[in-house]
This record gives C-alpha cells, structure tokens and sequence, in this order.
C-alpha cells in the first residue's frame, strides 16, 4: 500500500506551536470545502520565529480538508439518508456545530473583499483574524469557529482539469486564541474526522514536522494511531510560514487512502461531481443539448470550468467586485468572459433556452443563487443586480467576441508560418485593448493552435497604456516591521470626538520619519500619538480632522508649543497617528497639551457624512433598492459617492434624488445615534458601508424614517445643519460603477456663489437676461456649425484644386496603363484631404492608384489611399497598404480595399514615408519600364 502524497490527497490536517515558547496560543483548525489542503499546524519553535511582545501569541495551525458532499457516481444505495449526512449544507453544518459544542463562537464570513492591503482577494479563513495573530487587535472570543468564502486564481489554469482546482471555495476552520493548543487541537480533529465524519481509522495516515517530538508523541500516545502510519517530514510540507517573523511554525497533516489497493492512482473523488457544483454543470449541459455523462473529457472540462467560475463570479459580484479592466474587477471580467467563450465552445448558443439574442450566464446565475443560501443568505437579496450585470457583461462581450476571434484566427494562420510559432505581444494587446479579450484568453487558444505568446512584449504594451497595474496577492503576509516595536507599550487611543472637540491629552509617542524620538524642535514634520483625542481619524470614507496640539506652557514664549495637524490616521488597530507640522517651541513624550479640532472644518465633514446617507437613500428610492454603494469620500470640501449601476442617470433623475434630499433636509429631523450589536442592526435594516470592517458591537446612525447605516463617522445633530445639497457631477469610473459628486452646507452655498457669479459674467458677455442664456447660446453655436461647415466647403474645394494640378504630375506604369499619383498635400486637413483623393480617382480613371498625405496640425500627420477597382482586382488593398505606411509616420490605420484613411504622430517623416509609397506601388504595379505621363 502506498501513502498518498500531500498534491494528490490531502485531506485532514493539524497544526500547532511549540509551547514552551508562550503560554499564550492562537490554534487553527480549517477544513476546505470543494478545495483541498492540509492541516498546518505552526509553532515558535525557533526563537527568531517568535511575535513581538506585544501579542505575546503563537499559532497552533490546523486544518481539516473535507471532500464536500457525495459524489453522483456513488452507489445509490440508502442515497436519501447519506445525502442529509455528506452534503455539501450537512458538511458545513456539522463541522461548524461540532466546535460550537466545543465552546467555540460562530462567526459570520468575511466579504471575499479583504479589509488589508497586503492582500488581493480573501484567501484564506484566517485572514479576517490577522490583526489578532499580529497582536494588533485585543481576541474577541476566546476561540471561534468559520466558513470562510475564498477566492484564488493563481492556478486558475488547473481549473476543471484537475479533481480539485478551484477558484471559488469555503474554508471552515476553528481557530483558539490562547484558550487550548496542539493536544486539543488533535484530539478534536481526530475525533471531527472518525466519529462525527466517520472516516475508518484505519485509513488515516498522518505526517509530522521532522523534529516535532511533541505532536509525534500526542498522535501515538494520546490519539492511538500506530507508529508505523506517522511520517516525520521536512520543512517543505510540514512547516508552516508567512514571513521571516510573525506566526510561524511546524504543521501535522492527516492522510486518508481511500484505495489502499490501487496504490496512489485514481484515488480522489471529483470535486465537480457534488451537490455544491454538479447542478450548474447540468444546468449547462442541458443548454449546450449534452450529456455530462457521455461526454468526452475536454467537454467536461469545459463543463467543470463554466461551474467553477460561475459560483467565483455570483459570490464577488455580490460583495460588490464589478466587472472591469484593472484590479479585482479584472478579475471578474476575465472569469465572465472563460465562461462566455466555453460556453459557445460546447455548443450553448444566446441564452440556451431559444432565445438567440440573449445572454445565458444570468441563467446559470439563477442556479447559482439558488444553491447559496447555506453559504451565503445575502447573495439572494442582490440577485437582480447580479443578473443584470451578467447580462449586460455577457452581451457586451459576445459583441466583440466573433470580431476578435476571426482577427485571432488570422494572427494565428501568420504565427504558423513561423520556425517557432509565436503570437506578438503588441498583436495580443491589440486584442485585448480593442476587443476585450483578456491576455489569458488569447494564450489558451492560441496554445490550442500549438502557438505561444509573447508575454514580455504585451506587458511593454500594457505599461505604456496603464497608470498602474494591480496583481493578485496570493500569499497573507503575516510578518512584523518595525511598527510594533514603535507601538511597544502604547495604548489604544480614546476617541472623545463626538461629544467634545477638545481635550486635555498625554503625549504618548512622537515619530520623525517613521521613527521613534522622545523630542523634536520647531520646524518638524511630526506624528503624535495622544492617550485621549478629539481628532476624527480616517475611516469610513471620512477624511480626518484638522486643528492644532498646543501648550501655552507657564507663560513664558520658550514653553509655548503649537503642532498644525493636518491628517489623521489609525494604526496598529485603534491607535490615532496625528500628522502635522511642529510651527513653535518644542515638543516631548510624557508633555501634557491642550488637542483641539478645527469646528468649522468639522462641520463641514459633518455635513457631508450626513447628506452622503441621504443621498444614499435617494439613490435607492429613485433608482431601485437594488443599488449599492461601492466607495465613498466624505471631505471637506464635497462628497463622493461611488455605487452600483448599469447606466448614467438621467437629468430628471438627478433633479429628483436632489429634490428628495433637499426636502428631507428641510424637514429638520434630529438624527438618532445608538451603539448595537450588529445582528440586532442588520435585522433592523441598518446598512453597512461598503469595504468596512465591523465587531459584534456597531454604531448606527439613524434619519428617521429615511435612512439608517451602520457608521462610525461624525454626523450633524438636525438635519436642517445641512442646509442645501446639490450634486456637481454624475459619471463612470468603471464598467457598472458611477460615481456622483455633490456638495452640502458651507460647500453647497460657495458652490451656488460661484455658478451665479459666472452666469452674471454670462449674461454680460451675451449681452441677456439669464432666462435667455440658452436661446442665445443655442443661436451662437449655430452660427458656428454654419460657418465650420463653410470653411470646411471651401477646404474641400480647394484641396480639389489643387489635386487637379496634382494629376499632371502622375505617373503611368505597367501594361494596363495604371496612373499613379502620390504626393504631399502640404498643410491640408483630413475631409479635404479625402475629397481630393475622390476627386483624382474619379477623374483620372479605372485603373488608378492615389496616395496623399499631409500635416494637417502640429505634431499630426494624415494620410489617404484611393485604389481602382482594377487595382484591387490585382491583389493591393488599400487599408493592408496606407496601415503599413502610416507606421512609417509613427501612427496606423485602415479601411476597405479601395479606400482607407491613416494617421501619424511624426510629420517629420512624411516625405520618406510617400517615398517609401510610390517605390512599393511602382514595384506592385509595373511589370514594364515606368514612363512619363
């Protein structure tokens, strides 16, 4: 018999810290479901592995990996009773009870939209207690119990070919802060594994680091598990490591043999083939008319991918990720369009219910959401708007797809010709930046071609488009700076700002530069850390404070200090890092000083917190409760409100979610401001702000009877503070995200000053009253149009002119008597240039060949080629040829056979370029001498 190895059946694991490190442990036990791992367990083992002192805590790392539910090519005998025990529901269910029994908390999900910086997605369950791992937030519970949504596409390319590659999947883990440790951590992963799960011990096999004694000992002695059926291992599969420090150490893994007899081959059930997947893989199917069943092996691929991505794409579109070109709604883009382009591959064609016009990921979608509940309530309330973006997503790039794929299939018949068949890199951006193809797109059917892309080339393409690119993280850095060393002893700062906006305050700590100083003089750029503040930090889309940190000391000017603070900023979970500039005396850790916050500033932060939630509510109510925001800024200055929608808004749309706020600012409500625990708020239909992270207890701020969000933001007292609300601006920032601009209070009355001062200068200049600034600018503009259109007339007429001197120069070439003029139509523009080109090629005669360019503006160069229907004949189009010319000029084009149009950047080489067009024409077109005209 052998032991199957880690990659191909990994199944449960355990993992722990060494405890004569700390006292203090945080434990991990995590079980995938449709994913496979193991079981890590991780100890500070060795010294420079350990945490700083402030957290004072190891990771005991162990995971359990769960085939979720029954496979269907299972014997269906007792099938009823053994699916209510091994679904995918059942699993998630039992796993999460059994800890709970244990003592262990269970915690909601975090949004697939991870809280931190350092990483992509969420991708793993313990990512939404890192801060505690790093000792930066205070253990809520003593130890918890997860199913955690994960998303990973680092190997999306071993989706649907493998048993167990996925992008979208559930980590269930329970995870101990201290409370137990390695002993109890695999104890109770053997007993979840053999009574509640009732796998034969006898089937288990499990690994331990090589020098880990102490897990070695508990699996033989306290387990029972036979000495001959535990590995000892290397670092490479038994230890585990997020960095140089942090919570680091040996892990133990749990092997199951499913097929003690067939060795390691074909031993692992297929992911795709249970409960959680294998319904949209028929619901595909049955709109592709194929059976899974009796399909070949590249069908079910295709059919296990479009199920893979469909459930990654529901779950991010829900936690509010839109499809779009960069960061992770690149992500969602590329997903929806491996799914739109394998679907047309097995045969699905619209919306696989007859409909050929429509789109048929909203119908998968449905499946989907249907099987959600278990997993994720939520998804089923934004159904609509998850549909509505499929469609909308799905039929934008079925619009472009055939278009592509022929210009593909083209580059790939040329590549084809080469000694080493490969696709360019400016070809593929071509693609991509055109026709919507994702990169990965092109190189899996170009690989299907035997063709391979050059990726080097494409990324020179892409830089040179883009500001910035984001990549997905796939690891979570776990590791220390020097930020904890700075925040040694430091304790978290308490915020008194919503009742008082000043206080009397300790100086706690001082950085210069990132680093620690106990003083500084006049003249530093400083970050002051207080014990107590009035000063809103930044969070919930709210800027923060501005004001001053002074002393007037004993009177005397050397003891007066005075810091300008311009930004606030949370760090290390609850510690304020006040920013500013040290403008008189000095300043010292320990000094006690006055922290006051600017009111007027304030306020005016205040007011547009506020009208941001009536705004919100407006939006909803104007256009659909299915709306949702996606980001927000709330400064001083205006509002910005990013959300969820497929359209621009209409004018009258506008006009009426500002009427809409205006009336409920008028109607003077007190706001009412009340801490809750946060399922009692979102039973009472408190909205959580997007991106936000929230404990058990939260802050809801409430409008009566309009709006209701959970907000740890500074908010006015009465709504009838706000005054007047108008929006400045309505946009998209991304595909299905608009973003509004608008402006309130002291903002709202500088914003309507300014328009008014500039229609006074209006009306003067036009010479009108402001009622009749329209009607005149209307007449001034046609005025315009008129003239334009005659300037350009008599461009036209001249250009035409000037051709017809242009064609004595032509010359005659080959035995058909082809005419040939190229020539430089020096300063003229582009419609003029064109009508000349017609103009020749009309009088001049079948067969003809006319190239002309010019420097219409600075730094611009046009170009037009006009062939004959005889040349055409003769195998020279127009838009291959005038294309290739135009690189000459640094530009591009095209267009029919017989005529196209190009541009340039680089009139400097005009002349060479026209040069280089009569030589290739000539030598096209003449098999006989060239003679004069």
């Amino acid at each position: 018999m052998e032991i199957l190895k880690l990659q191909n059946l990994p199944l449960l694991c355990a993992s722990s810290s060494h405890r004569r490190s700390s006292p203090a442990t945080i434990s991990c036990l995590r079980s995938y479901l449709l994913g496979c791992s193991c079981i890590n367990v991780s100890t500070n083992q060795r010294e420079y592995l350990r945490l700083p002192r402030r957290s004072n805590l190891r990771i005991w790392k162990s995971s359990v990996n769960c085939m979720a539910s029954a496979s269907v090519t299972r014997e269906k005998e007792d099938r009823n009773e053994k699916e209510n025990l091994v679904s995918g529901d059942a699993i998630r269910r039992r796993f999460l009870d059994f800890f709970a029994s244990q003592g262990h908390k269970i915690l909601p999900s975090s949004s697939l939209v991870p809280d931190d910086p350092t990483v992509f997605l969420t991708i793993a369950g313990m990512l939404q207690f890192k801060p505690i791992f790093l000792g930066k937030e205070p253990r809520k519970v003593a130890c918890a119990t997860t199913s955690q949504k994960c998303m990973r596409t680092n190997d999306i390319e071993n989706v649907g070919r493998t048993a167990r590659h996925h992008t979208f999947f559930e980590m269930l883990g329970n995870f101990s802060f201290g409370d137990y440790f390695k002993k109890e951590a695999i104890l109770w992963a053997w007993e979840l594994t053999t009574k509640e799960f009732g796998l034969p011990p006898e089937k288990l096999w499990i690994s331990v680091f090589q020098d880990d004694d102490e897990a070695f000992s508990i699996w033989r002695n306290e387990v029972g598990v036979p000495e001959e059926r535990i590995k000892r291992m290397g670092e490479e599969d038994n230890f585990w490591n997020s960095g140089v420090t942090g919570p680091c150490g040996p892990c133990s893994e749990m092997y199951y043999d499913f097929h003690p007899e067939r060795g390691s081959s074909d031993a692992v059930p297929n992911n795709y083939e249970t409960d959680l997947i294998f319904p949209i893989i028929e619901k595909a199917a049955h709109m592709a008319s194929i059976s899974y069943s009796k399909a070949d092996d590249t069908t079910k691929t295709n059919l296990k991918v479009i199920g893979d991505h469909m459930r990654a794409v529901v779950y991010l579109i829900s936690d509010g990720v839109m499809p779009s070109n960069i960061g992770r709604g690149y992500v969602v883009r590329r997903l929806i369009r491996r799914v739109v382009r394998t679907g047309r591959l097995i045969g699905i064609r619209g919306d696989g219910l007859g409909s050929p016009d429509g789109a048929f990921t909203p119908v998968l979608a449905e499946t989907v959401i249907a099987l959600s509940t278990e997993i994720d309530p939520d998804v089923s309330l934004r159904k609509t708007a998850i549909v509505e973006e499929l469609k909308r997503e799905e039929l934008r790039f079925v619009q472009t797809l055939e278009r592509g794929e022929k210009l593909l299939d083209q580059f790939l018949v040329d590549a084809l010709t080469q000694e080493k068949p490969c696709l360019s890199g400016k070809d593929a951006f071509l693609l991509y930046d055109t026709y919507g193809f994702p990169v990965e797109i092109t190189a899996e059917i170009a690989s299907e071609r035997g063709v391979t892309v050059n990726m080097k080339e494409f990324e020179v393409e892409m830089n040179n488009q883009r500001k910035q690119s984001q990549a997905a993280h796939n690891v979570v850095k776990l590791s220390v700076g020097n930020e904890m060393e700075i925040a040694e002893g430091i304790p978290d700062t308490e915020f008194l700002g919503y009742d008082s906006l000043s206080v009397r305050a300790v100086v706690k700590g001082i950085l210069v530069n990132g680093n620690p100083v106990k003083h500084v003089s006049e003249g530093t750029e400083v970050e002051v850390l207080l014990d107590r503040t009035p000063f809103y930090a930044e969070s919930g889309g709210q800027i923060g404070d501005n004001g001053l940190l002074y002393s007037l000391g004993d009177g005397n000017e050397k003891s007066k200090t005075v810091v300008e603070i311009n930004d606030v900023q949370k760090s290390l979970g609850n510690i304020f890092v006040h920013k500013g500039m040290l403008k008189e005396g000095s300043l010292e850790v320990g000094k006690e000083i006055d922290a006051s916050v600017d009111a007027k500033l304030r306020l005016r932060a205040k007011v547009h917190h506020t009208a941001t939630h009536l705004l919100q509510s407006a939006l909803k109510a104007v256009t659909g409760p299915e709306t949702s925001q996606a980001g927000s800024l709330v400064s001083f200055d205006r509002l910005r409100f990013d959300f969820n929608f497929h359209r621009p808004l209409t004018d009258d749309e506008i006009t009426e979610i500002e009427a809409l706020v205006n009336c409920w600012i008028s109607e003077a409500a007190d706001l009412d401001t009340k801490v809750m625990v946060l399922a009692d708020a979102k039973k009472a239909g408190a909205i959580a702000m997007f991106g936000e992270k929230y404990g058990e207890q939260v802050r809801v701020v409430e409008v009566p009877g309009v709006s209701m969000e959970l907000c740890g933001g500074t908010h006015v007292g009465n709504t009838c503070e706000i005054r007047g609300f108008k929006i400045i601006s309505e946009q998209g920032i991304a595909s299905g995200i608009r973003r509004i601009e608008a402006v309130a209070g002291d903002a709202f009355i500088e914003y309507i000053t300014s328009r008014d001062s500039y229609m006074r200068q209006l009306c003067t200049m036009l010479k009108v009253k402001a009622e009749n600034v329209n009607a005149r600018v209307e007449s001034v503009l046609e005025e315009l149009r008129a003239t334009r259109n005659e300037v350009s007339s008599l461009k036209s007429k001249i250009a035409v002119l000037r051709a017809s001197n242009v064609a004595s120069k032509g010359l005659v070439v080959g035995q058909n008597n082809i005419r040939v003029v190229v020539e430089n139509m020096d300063d003229t523009d582009t419609d003029a240039l064109r009508s000349a080109a017609e103009f020749l090629t009309e009088s001049l005669q079948d067969p003809v060949a006319i190239v002309l360019g010019s420097i219409p503006d600075e730094g611009k160069v046009s170009l037009v080629a006009s062939f004959s229907p005889e040349v055409v004949k003769m195998g020279i189009q127009a838009g291959k040829f005038i294309g290739n010319i135009a690189k000459l000029c640094g530009g591009g084009g095209g267009g029919k056979p017989n005529f196209a149009q190009a541009g340039g950047r680089k009139p400097e080489n005009l002349s060479m370029a026209l040069e280089r067009a009569k030589e290739e024409l000539l030598t096209a077109l003449s098999s006989d001498a060239v003679r004069s005209n």
